[in-house]
């Protein structure tokens, strides 16, 4: 899997929710951060140089688009997230959380349905 650091998953964040775009239009996007014009297509790049998205040429200007599914990255940096921290084991993170009252009313009635949910599947 391809790795992306903090900064380039801000910039992905804005292609998974709509793409193709144009360089101009992720620094717009990203009106809110403190970042530089020149930050942000820096960071295009070396996404691009890592195969993450990729660039069409559009007259003069390229539109980017990502080449790897949130979804697969999410999985991936979870999993990572997991074998460092818990041993693989999600009940430790959920654990974790609890114990430091990192946990909403709705994120447990959250876990209670999805508990359920795997319950009723077996």
């Amino acid at each position: 899997m391809i790795q992306i650091s903090a900064a380039e998953a801000v910039v992905m964040e804005v292609l998974w929710r709509n793409h193709p775009l144009a360089a101009d239009e992720v620094v717009a996007a990203l009106a809110g951060r403190d970042w530089a014009e020149p930050t942000i297509k820096t960071l295009l790049n070396r996404l691009l140089n890592k195969g993450a998205i990729s660039a069409e040429k559009d007259g003069r200007r390229y539109l980017y688009s990502p080449q790897v599914a949130r979804e697969d990255w999410v999985l991936e940096e979870s999993s990572s997230l997991l074998e460092r921290l818990f041993d693989g084991r999600v009940a430790p993170l959920v654990a974790h959380f609890s114990q430091h009252r990192k946990l909403s009313r709705d994120d447990v009635a959250e876990l209670r349905r999805l508990l359920e949910e795997l319950d009723d599947e077996r």
